[in-house]
């Protein structure tokens, strides 16, 4: 029932938008070209190091080119790719294409339809967030963690799987009075383009995924909030995914405060499971922007299993206190520069692996 609510939403507003007159095209296609780099120097001690280095460098590039017309009856239509160069283990480089997908956009909303991440993953709050730096609090700043592994949640700070960019529609309804409702539908997590995968019992099916977000002011006050459902069938001997998010930021002239909580319970764990927690994760984060300046601070608690669908054992189980602290530096428009200190307290498997994470990152978007 679940699942052919969130594609009658879908249809239905596809078929008001493109029924209702010419669909002809006022004038010839424009072709918007857009996205982002960064270049991160990373340094890190930690007490089980494993003989790693202390230092490495990272960075990535990514081009969005999207397409886009408008009919005769005002629709707005087009698609969307994002390519990413992203792999180079080894000089062994690749492009590859983490978004690729068409949408419709008119009074009744917006449909899109194809590789695109979750509603969640793409609005969800957790609060004032330290874009610039690494990304924090969404996690990038942890690739650079080594040797044990982290709960699995410290990369999916909203709902469990909704950074999923497995073929899938997505609606969402018009702003009404600051208000949105979105909702998606994954038939199998971890398919995508040509592919197709009607096999059962292989890994999450039949995903589906809703939202409500809000943003508004009041007296000077900012308040950006949403709240999140994301559920699905798992294969055989592992627990359905059922997860929930939600999270707010208030702002006030040049402050900023807010936070979120996901609560994912046993999600993707094997039936029968001992010794692991539920998947949980909440933080608090604030910030204060003196003109081309970002001072911000977070505190992430994370637990649970660190593997996705799979075992869960004791052996699986972590526990991490994460304390962050960054300044970033507007150098130009479409250009910032910051560095960012983090104190992981991560518990996995029953070892103990703290680690210190300085991190300077450059970015560079248009």
């Amino acid at each position: 029932m679940k699942r052919s609510l969130v594609i009658g939403c879908a249809a239905v507003a596809l078929a008001a938008g493109c029924g209702t007159a010419s669909a002809q095209s006022k004038s010839k296609f424009d072709i918007l070209l857009g996205g982002d780099a960064f270049f991160q120097g990373a340094y890190v001690d930690q007490d089980n190091d494993n003989a790693l280095r202390k230092t490495e460098f990272a960075n990535r590039f990514r081009l969005t080119v999207t397409p886009t017309a408008k009919a005769d009856n005002g629709l707005e239509y087009g698609a969307r790719l994002r390519l990413r160069a992203s792999n180079g283990a080894s000089n062994v480089r690749t492009t590859d294409a983490d978004r690729a997908y068409i949408f419709v956009n008119g009074s009744f909303g917006s449909v899109q339809a194809g590789v695109i991440n979750g509603p969640s993953d793409d609005s969800g709050v957790i609060g004032p967030n330290v874009d610039g730096i690494s990304g924090s609090p969404d996690g990038w700043v942890f690739n650079y963690y080594g040797v044990t592994s982290l709960p699995y949640v410290v990369g999916s700070l909203r709902t469990l799987e909704s950074g999923d960019a497995s073929t899938k529609i997505v609606y969402s309804t018009p702003s009404f009075a600051g208000f949105k409702l979105s909702a998606a539908y994954t038939p199998t997590y971890g398919s995508s383009n040509t592919n197709i995968e009607r096999r059962k019992n292989v890994t999450y099916n039949d995903m589906g995924e809703i939202q409500a977000y809000y943003k508004g002011a009041f007296s000077g006050v900012g308040i950006e909030a949403s709240v999140a459902y994301q559920f699905a069938q798992a294969p055989t001997g592992f627990e359905d995914l059922s997860s929930v998010h939600t999270g707010a930021t208030i702002t006030y002239g040049a402050f900023a405060i807010g936070g979120s909580y996901a609560f994912s319970g046993d999600s993707g764990y094997a039936k029968g499971h001992r010794g692991v927690d539920d998947n949980q994760v909440w933080l608090v984060g604030a910030q204060y922007t003196i003109g081309p300046v970002i001072l911000a601070a977070t505190y992430t608690d994370a637990k649970g299993a660190n593997v996705g669908t799979g075992a869960a054992t004791a052996a699986d189980y972590a526990r991490a206190h994460v304390y962050q602290g960054g300044v970033t530096y507007a150098v130009a428009p479409g250009l910032t520069t910051g560095l960012e200190y983090s104190y992981v307290d991560n518990k996995s498997g029953g070892r103990n692996n703290d680690a210190n994470i300085v991190l300077w990152d450059t970015r560079f978007s248009f």
